[in-house]
């Protein structure tokens, strides 16, 4: 059996508490060569509504490690994991392995689950009898910071 009851209780995110506005320029930006056709404009977003597509089921989380860096989630993201979301192969997941919180890319072969990290470093994860695995949830969202936030630490300096 590869699934338990873990007893978490985390709170997901309260949309409401946490709306600050942004805003949001109706441009397209381009990684790529320079587009001379630009559109103007703005709009304050939320980015719970860009986020968030479950509010009930939507949890952040900040990443510690390197194994899933080939992947573009780093050490010091924050990853935004939707349990509303059914998991399934190729996924990249949240999953308490042996009571461990973990990020991997899960697999599904035959059905019998893998979790995959995106380094060649690290081995992929294939529960035994007796250990324990549950996909808590999916990745939705990795959110990168390139500059030190105040009062908080990153990895950008």
């Amino acid at each position: 059996m590869y699934s338990l009851p873990y007893p978490l209780h985390p709170q997901p995110l309260q949309p409401d508490a946490a709306s600050r506005p942004v805003w949001q320029l109706d441009q397209t930006l381009r990684a790529g060569f320079p587009s001379p056709a630009l559109d103007e404009g703005a709009r304050r977003i939320d980015l719970n509504e860009v986020l968030v597509r479950h509010p009930e089921a939507t949890f952040v989380m900040r990443v510690a490690g390197d194994s899933m860096r080939e992947a573009g989630i780093d050490e010091g993201d924050t990853v935004v994991v939707d349990r509303a979301i059914r998991p399934a192969h190729g996924m990249v997941v949240v999953a308490v392995f042996d009571g461990e919180f973990t990020v991997k890319r899960l697999e599904l072969r035959a059905g019998r689950p893998r979790l995959l990290a995106a380094n060649p470093s690290y081995p992929a994860i294939e529960p035994r009898e007796g250990q324990t695995l549950e996909i808590w949830g999916v990745v939705a969202h990795c959110i990168k910071s390139f500059v030190p936030m105040e009062g908080k630490s990153g990895r950008a300096g």
